[in-house]
């Protein structure tokens, strides 16, 4: 979309009040791809929805609305209307749960003493206390506190060791492990005997009417595990679709019926399948609750950071320190860090001297100097030095609940590869039904094979097919790609950025503050005849003080340094990427680039122009200072490259990127700044305003661009790339235009994130790869196809264990990412 065009759209968003929310629901009970495309499709056909994604790997529901229209309790109601449970916005808000060790609770009349402690605590809503000194207490904040439940129990005359609260959503996904587990191992005993009993062993007993016992055993199995597959699959009808619910619900209990209906009807052939039916069901079921697992490990990230934040705060109140929950600390409360604690909020530093380990937020090993007036970051640690700290930022605002946000946001999102995946996964359960009835008819009706092993044929074909796989290929590998990310200080805001990042073809720099230092020195001052060192430094102070750019810095700590005055001046004018001007006693002055003393009519003798040159030849910024259209001096600036600036370039140009250099520096001083970083390519006087139009220009050659930049005036250009990449240094608005954030000031992350980009796309790809093969394969062996060449049939409990197993190890897969270092 073009700048003018997004503009235009927010600011008519802006103003009629519709500027879409975002939320993310935490939904349980999706089984496979199909599940999620349903909710999907529900959500994106509601009322006041704009876009929802629904990510089956992370089990969340991104969903932007219009709140005039819709609201989050509306956008729960419709997933659990189409058949699935939401931890639900209420619940979320509303309960916490706390998992404490209480000292000296280890017998039964101290679980009594404690228990009736807590009794007369209103807002518990649930206690669970052992004698081993573990409680979980489950309450509602908006009636009690924290505090209040502790002091009850010190009250009482016993120790609390708190451990971190325990939110409804991992409450819930760790209740629905703990179900598979539990179904695995109903499964798993009852499955023994069945096979026991289902096959001839050289030391099996004589058992009559076995199939008696055989049909005892296997309808535990079929009601208990298989339920939730009834249950997923009347869901799908009632919304018109068809899931892997479906595909195992009918192969099972065909399988099953069968199986019981030859007990008792003598037509049918003695043949049973409860081995089938309740091995499968209990594959599948192991399967589900590994994938569980290796899923909770792909959005480690995420957890992770959320166990950074501190639990408590040192408030200063009246004079005194105390200590209290980290959710009750407010903006402009003082706390007190002391060496070696986390600190708790964001904040500014107004009294104390230390260095703080910001390596968890920012992926910067070594420790950051703090000193009064400094922000600092809360979930960093005070290495050194007590740190007194005003709090500016609270809870969902703070740097660590943003970075949380922007993760969460990202792993919901959906990569342009994943619509392959979506489309196939769409279309996949219907085929796979045509298929194994086609199959049926092909081995019963025309090959004139029996009813016995047709009916295996089709256990077989919809047993081993597998949406999963296919769901989850993508996905996972944007959770672990985004969290890994995330891990190195490297914020990738959507999945499209991530898949994108690798292909692009220009990389874009911003030299100044990105590049190089953002903080230039004045290296000459050159006066010309008639005028003195000190007079042109004066009068440049006096306009520059009142600037804000870089260059306007360097001259007015040059001045302080050389305790120069400054003069009374008026009618301060900036003429951005060009100067400024004033007048003093009447007369005007300049200071800036040749081009706005010549649109000034001011004369430049020759002589001027050649020192200015040289001084460009060496890589430093000349401005010219006029006054009454006579130039009367030069001052040439010069900043530093960054310590990484060199290696980052080389870095980038190894992995076949064209690296550019946009400044509005002349061309002869670009020129030298870039031979002197390793970059050939340069756009030189350009503009703050002009730099999107610059990026244009290049994108309509046909090449992709990512632009790298950190001020205010580098948020068109970030907004026009195809990829905005903001280095953490940098301005809010460059921030929020840019698609990827750097945390910490280092370009060499510009690579980093290319390398996580190209890793994750080449993981994506093997899992698509795997899991179409396993699937383009796999059914039609079970079809059959090599029956008539080997004598080989795919036995349906084998189709089962692949089924379960495939899944896993797409996710198994995803999980060696992890381990790759950068």
């Amino acid at each position: 979309m073009k700048e003018h065009e997004h503009s235009g759209n927010m600011t008519k968003e802006r103003n009629s009040g519709n500027i879409p929310k975002k939320c993310t629901v935490p939904i349980i009970g999706m089984h496979c791809a199909s599940c999620a495309t349903n909710i999907e499709q529900n959500l994106n056909n509601s009322k006041g929805v704009k876009k929802a994604n629904v990510n089956f790997a992370s089990g969340r529901a991104t969903v932007e609305y219009n709140d005039e229209e819709t609201s989050k309790e509306e956008i729960e109601k419709v997933i659990m209307k189409t058949g699935y449970q939401v931890v639900s916005t209420q619940e979320s808000r509303n309960t916490k749960l706390l998992n404490w060790k209480i000292i000296g609770m280890d017998n039964p009349h101290c679980l009594q003493t404690v228990e009736g402690a807590l009794n007369g605590v209103k807002g518990i809503l649930r206690k669970e206390l052992k004698v081993n000194e573990t409680a979980k207490i489950l309450y509602d904040p908006s009636i009690t506190s924290t505090e209040i439940i502790k002091r009850n129990i010190e009250n009482a005359g016993y120790k609390v060791v708190e451990t971190r609260e325990i939110s409804a959503e991992d409450l819930a996904r760790k209740k629905e492990a703990s179900e598979l587990k539990n179904l695995f191992v109903l499964g798993l005993i009852l499955s023994i005997p069945i096979i026991w009993l289902s096959f001839d062993w050289w030391w099996s007993p004589e058992i009559p009417r076995v199939e008696i016992w055989l049909l005892a055993l296997a309808t535990p199995v079929q009601i208990f595990l298989g339920w939730k597959y009834y249950k997923g699959t009347w869901t799908a009808l009632k919304n018109k679709n068809a899931t892997m619910d479906t595909l195992i619900a009918i192969g099972t209990t065909a399988a099953y019926l069968y199986s019981a209906a030859a007990i008792f009807f003598v037509s049918l052939e003695k043949v049973y399948y409860f081995d089938t039916s309740s091995v499968i069901l209990t594959f599948i079921t192991l399967g589900k609750w590994l994938e569980l697992r290796a899923k909770g490990k792909a959005s480690d990230a995420i957890r992770k950071l959320m166990e950074l934040a501190p639990l408590q705060a040192r408030v200063i109140s009246n004079g005194e320190e105390k200590m209290v929950p980290v959710e009750e600390v407010q903006e402009e409360d003082i706390v007190l860090v002391k060496p070696g604690e986390k600190i708790p909020v964001d904040g500014i530093v107004t009294n104390g001297h230390s260095a703080v380990d910001e390596s968890m937020i920012t992926g910067e090993s070594i420790p950051v100097e703090k000193k009064k007036g400094d922000l600092v970051i809360g979930a960093t640690i005070n290495v050194h030095g007590a740190l007194t700290i005003r709090v500016t930022k609270v809870g969902e605002n703070t740097t660590l609940s943003q970075i949380i946000k922007i993760v969460e946001e990202a792993q919901g999102s959906k990569a342009e590869i994943q619509r392959v995946a979506d489309i196939v996964s769409k279309y996949f359960v219907l085929g796979v039904g045509i298929i194994a009835l086609l199959s049926f008819i092909i081995w019963y009706f025309v090959a004139g094979a029996s009813f016995i092993f047709s009916l295996s044929i089709v256990i077989a074909i919809l047993i081993i097919a597998c949406p999963c796989a296919l769901g989850l290929a993508t996905p996972t590998a944007i959770m672990v790609g985004t969290g890994k990310g995330a891990e190195q200080g490297i914020l990738i805001k959507d999945a499209t950025s991530l898949e994108t990042l690798h292909k692009v073809d220009a990389i874009i720099f911003d030299k100044t503050g990105t590049l190089t230092v953002g903080k230039p020195i004045v290296t000459d001052i050159i006066p010309a005849k008639g005028t003195n060192h000190e007079d042109i430094l004066s009068y440049a102070y006096s306009i520059e003080k009142m600037s804000e750019h870089p260059l306007a810095d360097s001259i007015v700590r040059k001045a302080i340094e050389e305790k120069v005055g400054a003069l009374e001046i008026k009618t301060f004018k900036a003429h951005p990427g060009m100067g400024v001007s004033a007048n003093y006693r009447g007369q005007k002055l300049l200071l800036g680039t040749l081009k706005l003393l010549l649109d000034n009519h001011v004369i430049v003798d020759d002589e001027t122009l050649k020192k200015m040159e040289s001084l460009e030849e060496q890589g430093k910024t000349a401005v010219l200072l006029s006054q009454a259209h006579k130039t009367i001096g030069i001052i040439a600036v010069q900043d530093t490259p960054k310590e990484n600036s060199r290696t980052a370039i080389r870095k980038i140009k190894s992995l076949g990127k064209e690296v550019w250099m946009i400044t509005g520096d002349n061309e002869r001083t670009a020129k030298a700044i870039a031979k002197n970083l390793g970059v050939e390519n340069v756009l030189a006087g350009i503009l703050p305003a002009k730099k999107a139009d610059a990026i244009k220009k290049l994108q309509d050659k046909g090449k992709k661009v990512a632009m790298v930049g950190d001020g205010i005036n580098d948020a068109p250009a970030l907004a026009q790339a195809d990829i905005g990449i903001a280095v953490g240094a940098g301005t809010d608005v460059a921030l929020e235009t840019s698609t990827i954030v750097l945390m910490k000031n280092d370009i060499l992350d510009v690579a980093r994130a290319i390398e996580i980009s190209r890793l994750t796309i080449r993981k994506i790809k093997q899992n698509l790869f795997w899991a179409f093969l396993y699937n383009t394969a796999g059914i039609p062996i079970a079809a059959g196809i090599l029956y008539p060449f080997t004598g080989f049939l795919l036995n349906p409990m084998i189709a089962g264990a692949a089924m379960a197993l495939s899944s896993v190890s797409v996710v198994g897969n995803t999980l060696l990412l992890k381990m790759k270092k950068l």
